[in-house]
C-alpha cells in the first residue's frame, strides 16, 4: 500500500508505482493530457508532488528526446492509473522504470478528483508521498520538518553549474540566465538561427550581460522575492541590453521593476489556459507552470504596461516595458508539449523586439 498525506491530515491510499521510496514536497495538479515526461523533468516542478488530471498516464513510455532536462525533477508523482506498459513505437523505456530508476515514489489507484478538488478549495499545501512501511506519524513528522515554497530560493539548485553554448548561430547572441531552463526554450532559439550561450543563476551581469544583443531569463522553480540576488543583477541591467522573460524570469523582471509577487491559492499548470493577447485581441491557450504571480499595479507604476491577462482569474501573464527594453510573459511560448499557440513569442515577437529580424 501506497499512502499519499496532505499537511491538514487528508490521506489518500493507493496502489505504489516507480521507485519504494518516501519523499516530501508541495502538492500540486496538472491538468494536461499529455507530455508526462515533460512534466517531470521540468525544473520548475522541484521539491513538487505532481498530480495529473488525466486519468491514465504512462501508455506511450518514454524518451530522450522527451526530456525537457536531464533529470526528473519532481519529488512525486500521482494519478489515477499509471501504464505498466508502453505502447509507442518511440519509446525507449517505461514510466514505471524511468521513475523507479530516479528514485522518484509514485501511487495510483486513488480517487484523483477528490484530491485535486481538494486542493483547488484548500490550495497547494506541504505533502509527503510514500511507498513505505512508516508510520502515520513517521510522515507526519517528514511534512512538518520540510519548509514549504514561499521563501525558498530553489533556483540555484537547478541550474547549469557551468556557462556553456547551446547553439552557434550568426542571426545574432542571445544570453540565456539558467533558473532552470526548459529544453524547448534553447531549442526554439536555436531554432531561429541565433547563438545561444547560457549561464548559471548565480552570474553576476557584468558576465551575462554583455557581449550579447539580448538576455533571456528564464523559466525556474521557488519563491522569485527570495532570489535578491537575481534580482539586483538583473536590476542592473534594465536599459543596457534587451531583456526577455518566461515565467520566473518574467517574475524577476517585476520584481526589478520594483513591483510584488504573490503565491497563488493554487497556482497554474497545465496546458489548457486561456490568454488575451491585448495587443491582437487574440486569444491564445497557453501551456503554464507556476504558484506565484506578479501584481500588475506595480509594473504599471514603474511605467510598464500590461500586455496578456489570463481570462481565468484575471491575473498578470505578461507585461512589456517599452524604455527600459523588457518584455517578458508568465506562461511557457515554448510549449514542450504544447499547445503551441504562443510559439510565436519566442520564434518572432522577442526577436523583434531585441532587433534581430
Amino acid at each position: 500500500m501506497a499512502r499519499l498525506l496532505l499537511e491538514d491530515g487528508t490521506r489518500f491510499e493507493g496502489e505504489g508505482y516507480g521507485a519504494p521510496t518516501t519523499r516530501v514536497g508541495e502538492v500540486v495538479f496538472n491538468t494536461s493530457l499529455t507530455g508526462y515526461q515533460e512534466v517531470l523533468t521540468d525544473p520548475s516542478y522541484h521539491e513538487q508532488i505532481v498530480v495529473m488530471t488525466a486519468a491514465h498516464v504512462g501508455n506511450y513510455g518514454v524518451n530522450f528526446e522527451d526530456a525537457e532536462s536531464e533529470k526528473i525533477w519532481a519529488a512525486g508523482f500521482v494519478c489515477r492509473s499509471f501504464s505498466r506498459i508502453s505502447s509507442s513505437h518511440l519509446a525507449t523505456g517505461t514510466l514505471q522504470d524511468y521513475l523507479h530508476e530516479s528514485k522518484v515514489p509514485g501511487i495510483h489507484g486513488l480517487d484523483t478528483r477528490a484530491l485535486v478538488r481538494h486542493i483547488r478549495s484548500r490550495g497547494a499545501m506541504r505533502a509527503v508521498i510514500s511507498n513505505e512501511d512508516l508510520s502515520e506519524a513517521e510522515l507526519r513528522e517528514r511534512i512538518f520538518a520540510w519548509p514549504g515554497m514561499e521563501g525558498r530560493a530553489l533556483a540555484g539548485e537547478v541550474s547549469c553549474k557551468e556557462h556553456y553554448t547551446f547553439a552557434k548561430g550568426n542571426r545574432g547572441r542571445i544570453h540565456v540566465l539558467d533558473g532552470g531552463v526548459k529544453r524547448n526554450i534553447l531549442r526554439l532559439l536555436a531554432q531561429s538561427g541565433c547563438h545561444i550561450e547560457v549561464f548559471p543563476a548565480d552570474s553576476p551581469a557584468a558576465e551575462f550581460g554583455v557581449g550579447c544583443d539580448a538576455v533571456l531569463l528564464s523559466n525556474g522553480p521557488g519563491d522569485p522575492a527570495s532570489l535578491t540576488g537575481m534580482i539586483r543583477e538583473v536590476r542592473s541591467l534594465l536599459g543596457k541590453v534587451p531583456l526577455l522573460g518566461v515565467c520566473l524570469g518574467h517574475q524577476l523582471l517585476g520584481l526589478a521593476l520594483g513591483a510584488d509577487t504573490f503565491k497563488l491559492r493554487f497556482g497554474h499548470r497545465g496546458g489548457n489556459h486561456p490568454v488575451r493577447d491585448i495587443e491582437t485581441g487574440r486569444v491564445e491557450i497557453t501551456s503554464q507552470n507556476h504558484g506565484f504571480c506578479v501584481d500588475p499595479k506595480g509594473v504599471e507604476r514603474a511605467g510598464g504596461r500590461v500586455s496578456h491577462v489570463n481570462l481565468n482569474d484575471g491575473t498578470l501573464e505578461g507585461f512589456v516595458h517599452d524604455d527600459l527594453r523588457v518584455i517578458c510573459v508568465q506562461f511557457h511560448p515554448e510549449a514542450s508539449p504544447g499547445p503551441r499557440d504562443s510559439a510565436h513569442l519566442l520564434l518572432q515577437r522577442y526577436l523583434h523586439f531585441a532587433g534581430l529580424t
